[in-house]
């Protein structure tokens, strides 16, 4: 998990919601594996989530999302993750594949991908993440997932980044393109401000299942409890 604490990069974003200046508040940190915090270490967080109407809208997937799965499936399951946050890498190497087979691919549940950006590599990932070929999102974010031990620690983030936009079909003027978009980033910073203002996320990963809130890394089995309790 990561805790918030960096500074300001996502003024634009703000400025939509009529919040004023915000906040990155997220700690920078390399994406070293280390040992998850006691809240992930096998505890699933069920408190609901928060926020009236806002958060059941939210907890449903919106215009723009990357959906995984049948989008009529009757579980909706909302990950807020950061491309730089280990947590969330092992995620989806180790708890996404079962969760796939048990429940996505039966037409039980539904995955929606959100961006929590930790911090500025994280951000630019999650730029050219966006310019992908719809159909090649999923498949492109779990490329980054999986190297993530390599471009997350260059001294440039951004070269080894554009090494995997290339092999996703993006040219250089593309990518150059997405890097400077401002309705890209409006669209990444505005995912993470709702996540924290509506859910209280405050790390990563965190999901909402059909509204209920689950903190960190789980075991399939965690994911399970919550889940075959909502389905029809």
């Amino acid at each position: 998990m990561r805790n918030l604490t960096y500074g300001l990069i996502g003024i634009a974003a703000v400025a939509v919601v009529g919040l004023g200046a915000w906040q990155f508040a997220l700690k920078d940190e390399a994406p070293t594996p280390t040992a998850a915090p006691a809240a992930q270490q096998g505890q699933a967080s069920q408190s609901p989530a928060t926020g009236g109407n806002a958060a059941a809208q939210l907890a449903q997937a919106m215009p723009g999302d990357h959906v995984v799965g049948d989008p009529a499936a009757p579980v909706t399951i909302i990950e807020y993750s950061s491309l730089t946050c280990p947590h969330c890498a092992a995620f989806h190497a180790g708890t996404l594949p079962e969760l796939k087979t048990r429940y996505i691919d039966t037409g039980k549940a539904k995955l929606v991908l959100r961006h929590f950006p930790l911090n500025e590599p994280a951000l630019v990932a999650a730029k050219l993440a966006e310019c992908v070929q719809p159909e090649r999102y999923a498949g492109f974010v779990d490329v980054l997932f999986r190297s993530q031990a390599e471009w997350g620690v260059m001294q440039d983030p951004t070269e080894g980044l554009k090494r995997y936009g290339r092999l996703a079909g993006l040219s250089d003027d593309q990518m150059q393109a997405c890097l400077t978009d401002g309705a890209i980033e409006e669209k990444i910073l505005n995912q993470r401000l709702e996540g924290s203002r509506v859910f209280e996320i405050n790390s990563t990963p965190t999901f909402i299942v059909n509204g209920e809130k689950v903190v960190g890394d789980q075991p399939i089995d965690a994911f399970a409890k919550v889940i075959d309790d909502k389905l029809p």
